[in-house]
């Protein structure tokens, strides 16, 4: 019997996922939100510190080369963007364990981690499972643990808003209305932190992406 949990792929379908990273390039100021993403984030030595849904590994990547010394892992459901993001850490030459699970439990003990981040994956997930996922990042963070979201928040303009309907015809509407509507720091709130706060925002071809940060 399968129970691994349906997933939403890169852009919405399987097919799609060798384009991800050429479609970044293409929509969105890649430096500049994936170097905000770690200025936020900011990995200090022997910090464990967890990516939940590293992709294709661009923002694994970027954390290690800003310390080394942080104890970086990353965590996903699909088995094909860990291949790409596989490829990529071997080829510089980096150990940095990227693991696989079905989308219920995290494979890790209670307070594991000093920081989880995330980047452009709630916006996938329904009401039930964005809600779950950020239970089980608070179960394995240690108390006083920082969580850093970089997702598509509530827009900042009409223009922003009418971009951001490419992403939702992509990856559904259904998902996505939550965040452009603004909900995440509620579902952050629901699922324990505490001091949740959006710190910053970059207006993209397709919509505002925004940062948020929480403690456990």
């Amino acid at each position: 019997m399968n129970d691994k949990k349906e997933f939403i792929p890169a852009l919405g379908y399987e097919w799609l996922t060798g384009f991800y990273d050429l479609t970044i390039k293409l929509t969105m100021p890649e430096k500049k939100f994936r170097t905000k993403l770690i200025d936020e984030l900011k990995p200090k030595n022997d910090e464990a510190i967890l990516e939940f849904g590293f992709g294709t590994g661009q923002n694994i990547i970027l954390a290690h080369e800003r310390n080394a010394k942080a104890k970086l892992s990353g965590l996903d459901i699909d088995p094909k963007v860990r291949e790409i993001a596989q490829y990529k850490i071997k080829k510089l030459g980096f150990d940095i364990p990227l693991d696989l699970y079905d989308g219920t439990v995290f494979p890790y003990a209670e307070n594991s981690f000093d920081k989880v981040f995330s980047s452009l994956v709630f916006h996938q997930l329904d009401v039930e499972t964005k809600l779950a996922c950020l239970k089980e990042i608070y179960r394995v963070l240690k108390p006083n643990g920082q969580l850093l979201i970089g997702d598509w928040g509530k827009a900042k303009s009409r223009m922003m808003r009418l971009a951001f309907y490419i992403v939702q015809l992509l990856d559904g509407f259904k998902t996505t209305n939550d965040n452009v509507n603004g909900l995440l720091p509620k579902f952050i709130e629901q699922a324990g932190f505490r001091n949740v706060a959006e710190t910053d925002f970059i207006n993209t071809k397709i919509g505002t992406y925004s940062y948020y940060k929480a403690e456990k």
